[in-house]
């Protein structure tokens, strides 16, 4: 991590930051260095055994001790380690909390947004930080894409990164000024409690659908987890929902209710009533005009702006009604939401548009959810005089279940469906098309199956026509895919656009 070099940990007391804990061999442990990977260890570390989903990090301790760790953050003592211990319930969030801790609890010094939910975090983030340079305020965003401390750029592993490299970046952020900062806080980081000891000045829910139920279960268990940022926030703080979903109005009002008490609730929606609503004026393939209403307590619109973004259809007005609604509340100017929302002409991998000079419109999206895919073929099927083109697949050693959901959502949205590769990672790929093209079929569309991604979509710019819209979905700004345990160097918005630079338009207008 290159953050490191711009601040320092400081030295931190066990006992104090855990006054429940036990501790063997000592009355307190004093850290200034610690990490939950054994290899990593240092003369004097410290070692957080985290019990992971394949590894217990008790079995560690000793190659945590050979590397020269001086103690142990442990759920049980080890009678066999002769260094200090501090024993606690749960090593994971204990771990992630003293990380936060030894970073000098960076968040405390940040205006910090956390955005969850199974779509729409990225976009709502990358609106945040246009919002905020918009206002002057230096600015930070870690997320799917890239992460962001307002000086130096990083391209994202991970949506939100593990407990020492969250407490890292948040602190290289105050080291450089950034002021303000947006989080994408994704279903697994919640679960596994990598931002326990982050306080969220605002937390962002900006919808709920089936996804990741490989690793969560179920919806019950998934919710549950998406429920956790507003546990993160701050006492004083604002949680902002999306009226206009269901499961999320159910969660903020009623499930998780009790334990929003005390801070302030801010609705968003185009279909609901909400604090924060949207009348939508005119919807093209350049972008969206819209009206935002504020409402007060009374129901009256107290304030309103006339907004113009680039980002294509009534799930990105949504997205620009949170990001305006968390920006309000922090007291920005009605000018610089303006200027922010119509600055971001797009974002990486988002209903992308791949123009070059076709007579047809080509958009590259990481939709990868029945619901996500839903919007985006209804967002173009507005805007788009001609046929809607859908190129998508679904991910290998992931959520089966919703395979067919997404061949049915293509079918409902799409005059044609091209099923192909997405990432199929260790599985057979023929089995993974078999099950989306059944969703296809059930849903009264004849697939067209093409194996093969860069093939599919050239069959599809092979098909199109004037007028029509293809989407390519699945991938969005992703540079690689998995295949049989190799990743591979492949983007969607590079083949398309090698497959349009390769087609002489002007034979085929009229075709």
């Amino acid at each position: 991590m290159r953050t490191r070099g711009l601040w320092q940990p400081v030295t931190v007391s066990l006992r104090r930051l855990f006054p429940s804990a036990s501790f063997v061999g000592c009355g307190d442990i004093r850290v200034s260095e610690a990490t939950d990977q054994s290899g990593a260890c240092g003369p004097g570390s410290l070692f957080a055994a985290v019990r992971g989903t394949r590894h217990d990090g008790v079995n560690y301790v000793n190659a945590a001790l050979e590397q020269g760790a001086g103690a142990l953050l442990i759920p049980h003592p080890v009678s066999t380690a002769a260094v200090p211990q501090c024993v606690v319930h749960d090593v994971r969030t204990a771990y992630a909390k003293l990380c936060q801790a030894l970073a000098g609890n960076p968040s405390g010094r940040l205006k910090l947004a956390g955005i969850t939910g199974t779509d729409g975090k990225t976009t709502v983030a990358w609106l945040l930080r246009s919002i905020w340079q918009a206002a002057g305020h230096p600015s930070g965003l870690m997320g799917t894409i890239e992460y962001d401390d307002g000086g130096h750029t990083q391209q994202a592993n991970l949506t939100t990164p593990g407990p020492a490299a969250l407490a890292s970046w948040l602190a290289a952020m105050v080291a450089r000024g950034t002021t303000h900062a947006a989080l994408e806080l994704s279903s697994h980081a919640l679960d596994q409690d990598r931002a326990a000891g982050v306080e969220l000045e605002v937390a962002v829910l900006t919808n709920l659908t089936q996804d990741h139920f490989d690793y969560h279960g179920d919806l019950a268990s998934y919710a549950a987890a998406k429920s956790q940022i507003v546990d993160l926030c701050a006492p004083t703080g604002s949680i902002v929902f999306n009226a206009d979903d269901s499961q999320i109005d159910g969660m903020v009002n009623s499930t998780v209710a009790h334990r929003i008490a005390g801070r302030a609730r801010v609705s968003f929606g185009i279909d609901a009533k909400a604090d924060f609503t949207a009348q939508i004026d005119d919807e093209s393939v350049s972008g969206t005009r819209f009206r935002l209403q504020q409402r007060g307590r009374g129901g009256s619109a107290v304030d309103s702006m006339e907004l113009t973004t680039g980002l294509v259809g009534r799930h990105n007005v949504l997205n620009c009604l949170a990001a305006a609604a968390v920006a309000v509340g922090q007291g920005v100017p009605d000018l610089a939401i303006t200027s922010g929302i119509g600055a971001l002409a797009w974002v990486p991998g988002r209903l992308e548009s791949v123009n070059c000079g076709q007579p047809f419109e080509v958009f590259v999206d990481f939709a990868h959810t029945e619901e996500a895919l839903r919007r985006c073929l209804g967002a173009l099927r507005r805007v788009v005089s001609g046929r809607v083109i859908c190129v998508f697949g679904a991910g290998g050693d992931r959520d089966r279940g919703k395979r067919p959901l997404l061949g049915k959502a293509a079918a409902a949205g799409s005059d044609i469906c091209i099923v192909t590769s997405d990432n199929p990672r260790s599985e057979d790929p023929r089995r993974i098309l078999d099950a989306i093209a059944d969703g296809v079929a059930k849903g009264g569309v004849e697939p067209v199956v093409v194996e093969d991604r860069q093939d599919a979509i050239i069959e599809a710019i092979g098909m199109a026509r004037a007028g029509d819209a293809i989407l390519v979905a699945g991938k969005g700004h992703e540079t690689y895919q998995e295949i049989g345990g190799r990743r591979l160097r492949f983007d969607d918005r590079e083949v398309v656009r090698a497959t349009l630079h390769g087609v002489a338009w002007s034979d085929r207008v009229g075709a």
